[in-house]
């Protein structure tokens, strides 16, 4: 299977190769996707347009929007487009409250789905020699089985523990030679910390990739993580919607991540007015999957806040384009005062600060009429004395870094590390409790 240097020749088509083969795709997907799924065909009838009017890859804006509450109406197979008995698994992807979103997936689509990801991770330098231990759920959640079979197509020997039971993590780490993980960036540093209460020195463990996504994270983070195990930490994208992890990783060079054009039309939109934004303006991630047989999804708004970086030849010799790091989410973008605050922010601040740990929390309330945001943060303790004039000091450090990132004056409540909250999976951040008033 491997090209080369490359998982699949596919990475490094030139470009005017990748665009006839990307319009053959759109092309093919709009036409299933209408004559298979009946709330398609409604949609497309309703705006008067059909299958022969997308031409061009232009001509994506002429289609309708797919939101995850269409996902949710039609639950669970309103949205496939083949009979069940050609389904050899679903997903799901449950987010905070009303119907789970079903994903289901035919034999090809697994093929594909493994092929991307196994791109992605043999992209970061995973080989047939590696020990690839897999901390995340096994469960519905894509990202187990999704990096599972990849790590297994390029002969890694797979170790699925799966989340939970840290100590046990870290033993099989040391009895295993784990050279490569894939984990959430804060159950990582959980790690971290139960190692160094073990006493357990992690930058002697063979450890030199480190695959992290399912949340936002910051390069503060990653120099955290990187330092902490001694390994090159990289970004991982994807959701249960276009298949699961794949959709768009770093490569060696770590700045901005590959999208695979050759399975995904990519657009960035305004996210209140839906309308297209250019290179280098940040907006809404739209993504159309372009091979998927199971549920050919139009225009899926994932939600998630980036940019595209454009279609510069990288160092790697890959020729499909970047997208910036997540920023953050929509739904979890904090209105404070009429100033758009995202929990990214807030981390990237933090991690870049010596003297607060790795764990931290935002509360937001409301003081009559005005809203107020404060930020738990633990504290390290290898650099508080005890004296109250340190404390106070790093208070106000923490404050001013925060209020000049954010522009905004913001609270800071410096707790005791193992306060609080530790995640096995995604990080809950943010607890608004202006909800509850």
């Amino acid at each position: 299977m491997p090209f080369g240097s490359y998982w699949q020749r596919e990475e490094i088509m030139p470009l005017n190769q990748l665009e006839e083969l990307r319009v053959k795709r759109l092309r093919w997907v709009v036409r299933r996707a209408y004559d298979n799924v009946p709330f398609y065909r409604k949609k497309m009838r309703e705006m008067g347009i059909t299958p022969h009017d997308i031409r061009r890859i232009d001509d994506v804006v002429k289609l309708p929007f797919t939101t995850k509450d269409d996902l949710r109406a039609n639950y669970p197979f309103g949205l496939v487009a083949v009979d069940k008995s050609e389904l050899v698994r679903i997903h799901m992807s449950s987010g905070t409250s009303g119907k789970p979103k079903v994903v289901a997936y035919t034999e090809r689509d697994l093929e594909n789905w493994i092929n991307m990801v196994a791109r992605c991770l043999y992209m970061i330098g995973v080989r047939k020699e590696d020990v690839f231990q897999n901390l995340v759920s096994y469960t519905l959640f894509t990202g187990g089985l999704g990096f599972h079979y990849a790590a297994e197509r390029i002969g890694a020997m797979v170790v699925p523990t799966g989340t939970g039971n840290t100590e046990k993590q870290l033993q099989y780490m040391v009895d295993f030679g784990t050279t490569a993980i894939h984990a959430t960036p804060s159950y990582a540093l959980r790690i971290k910390e139960v190692a160094e209460e073990k006493g357990i020195d992690t930058q002697n463990l063979p450890l030199r990739i480190g695959c992290f996504g399912a949340e936002p994270w910051s390069d503060n983070t990653r120099k955290r993580l990187e330092e902490a195990f001694d390994l090159k930490a990289f970004d991982s994208y994807g959701l249960s919607e276009m298949n699961g992890p794949g959709v768009a990783f770093e490569c060696e060079e770590q700045n901005g991540l590959h999208i695979w054009h050759d399975h995904y039309l990519v657009e960035i939109v305004d996210p209140e007015t839906g309308e297209q934004l250019g290179e280098g303006e940040k907006g809404e991630l739209v993504l159309t999957p372009l091979t998927k047989e199971a549920m050919p999804l139009l225009r899926y708004r994932t939600g998630d806040i980036t940019y595209l970086m454009g279609f510069d030849r990288c160092s790697c010799g890959r020729t499909h384009p970047k997208i910036h790091r997540i920023i953050g989410r929509a739904d979890d973008m904090i209105v404070v005062r009429g100033i758009n605050v995202y929990p990214s922010q807030i981390e990237h601040v933090l991690m870049n600060l010596p003297e607060v740990g790795d764990h931290f929390q935002v509360v937001i309330t409301r003081n009559g009429s005005l809203d107020e945001i404060t930020v738990r943060v633990e504290m390290r303790d290898e650099i508080f004395t005890g004296e109250l004039r340190d404390f106070s000091r790093i208070r106000n450090n923490v404050m001013r870094a925060l209020q000049k990132e954010l522009n905004i004056r913001v609270n800071v409540d410096l707790v005791e590390k193992g306060t609080l909250e530790r995640f096995e999976g995604k990080a809950k951040r943010v607890l608004d409790l202006r909800k509850e008033l």
